[in-house]
């Protein structure tokens, strides 16, 4: 493939058609398109306002008698940040070092900056460290950036796809910018692959790339403007190799040629990171709001990305109380028997019943009332309310307990009428405390009229009022 690639350059068109061999390699297209000046980039622009820091560290060789801030930059791959970086590269009067987590360690960190040191003090140079995949870094690693950043030895410009809450430590986030970045949207990529197939240094109007296609290339790449690019190049390579030597310049790229390129979208998911956060998140919020088809989309995501499917069926029984509570009390069960029915049969069976209880869950009708109750209870507990268990219904069972008053008075609810006996059974502090109140919602309107009864005949021998 490398080889249809060189072939798409410009000067070596006429030696790829006439079967010639190329002898010098060229870099990838998305590393031939990268932006040489904020104003190219494409996207971000609520980042690249007059002034911002990113204005700042890429156009102005120093920002008053303090210089540059470091800046974090956070977002998912593919959407610029280590363009932004090396646009930052380009300043003036800047030395540029880039590090990745992956491979640099402690000493590599502390030979940069004592280098920056001595570029600073002996040369009047600033040193910009460009630092990819700043979450790969554990906390020592981290702590070695801090005198650094702290005294202005160098910029720090950090990288990460992961939220920098959970992944940089406090000290480095307190002392830098945290910029996030924005996934790209439809039109951002569409003029990305619009600009790559006209711009000399793409294929320089040598391929001809219909919309149809071009919004192909777009649903596949799924916001990462890195992959849309690398799509492009694979099908235009296709298509040269395709079209033969004798054919002129524009060749087009065919749905073919963009599904021989890539023949299906790969889902952008972290297992562990904010991705597996946000999808579950909006899954349960999709079927708290009943939006079926919504919640079954997440479904879908989650388990093509290969979440573990028994993690999806813990979070639909918590939501069958939480959210359906007893608007239908069968919700629990049947999530229950899911979860049940997941962890006998595996995946790929496990993706039916957990489609069934999702349905069933947002097509239920909602309540959060018995998850509202307990929490009210707790929250009385944790003030200290409630006092002592009233006598009548403490345990009357081992010697001695009459003598204490135990028991005495207690009256067994199944010998009065319905079983339901008029005697307090809250603690005297809480006596016409009402933690649960029914919603109207499916099985909780019939709920509601009985309970109102219920606690009429139970308190009629309360001395007090309802609170």
């Amino acid at each position: 493939m490398s080889d249809l690639f060189d072939a798409l350059d410009d000067d070596d068109f006429a030696s790829a058609r006439s079967g010639g061999s190329i002898n010098r390699p060229r870099p990838p297209l998305a590393v031939r398109m990268r932006p040489r000046t904020l104003d190219e980039l494409v996207g971000q622009q609520h980042l690249l306002g007059p002034g911002s820091p990113l204005r700042q560290l890429a156009e102005h060789p120093e920002t008053g008698p303090a210089g540059p801030a470091s800046v974090i930059l956070y977002g998912p791959p593919g959407i610029g940040k280590t363009t932004i970086a090396h646009v930052i590269a380009r300043a003036t009067d800047r030395k540029f070092v880039e590090l990745s987590a992956i491979t640099a360690g402690v000493k590599d960190v502390r030979r940069v900056i004592e280098q920056a040191k001595d570029d600073r003090d002996l040369r009047g140079v600033t040193t910009v460290l460009f630092l990819d995949e700043i979450h790969r870094f554990n906390k020592a690693q981290q702590d070695a950036l801090l005198p650094g950043v702290e005294n202005r030895v160098v910029v720090l410009v950090a990288a990460t796809t992961e939220n920098p809450s959970f992944s940089v430590i406090s000290p480095l986030l307190s002392r830098s910018l945290l910029l996030t970045l924005r996934p790209l949207t439809d039109g951002d990529l569409a003029q990305l692959l619009d600009r790559a197939v006209d711009d000399e240094r793409g294929f320089n109007a040598q391929v001809q790339l219909d919309a149809e296609q071009r919004d192909a290339i777009v649903r596949l790449a799924q916001g990462d403007a890195r992959r849309s690019l690398t799509v492009l190049e694979a099908a235009g390579a296709v298509a040269w190799n395709a079209a033969g030597k004798d054919v002129e310049p524009p060749v087009k790229i065919t749905a073919e040629h963009v599904q021989l390129a890539m023949d299906q979208a790969v889902q952008r998911y972290d297992k562990d990171g904010d991705q597996h956060y946000d999808i579950i998140s909006a899954f349960i919020k999709s079927i708290r709001g009943s939006d079926v088809d919504a919640a079954l989309h997440y479904l879908a995501r989650m388990l093509a990305a290969g979440e573990d499917p028994r993690f999806i069926a813990r979070r639909l029984m918590i939501s069958a109380s939480e959210d359906v509570g007893m608007a239908d009390p069968t919700a629990l069960p049947l999530a229950v028997a899911a979860a049940q029915s997941v962890a006998l049969t595996g995946m790929p069976e496990a993706r039916i019943m957990l489609g069934q209880a999702t349905v069933h869950l947002a097509t239920a009708p909602k309540s959060n009332a018995s998850y509202m109750a307990i929490n009210a209870a707790l929250a009385d507990v944790a003030e200290g309310k409630g006092s002592l268990v009233p006598d009548h219904l403490r345990d009357a069972h081992y010697p001695g307990a009459k003598q204490l008053g135990h028991g005495i008075g207690y009256i067994y609810a199944h010998d009065a009428p319905h079983s339901i006996a008029a005697q307090q059974y809250l603690p005297d502090d809480l006596v016409g405390t009402n933690y649960y109140t029914p919603t109207a919602n499916g099985a909780e309107k019939t709920i509601g009229s009985r309970l109102a009864r219920l606690r009429e005949i139970i308190r009629a021998k309360d001395p007090r009022r309802k609170r």
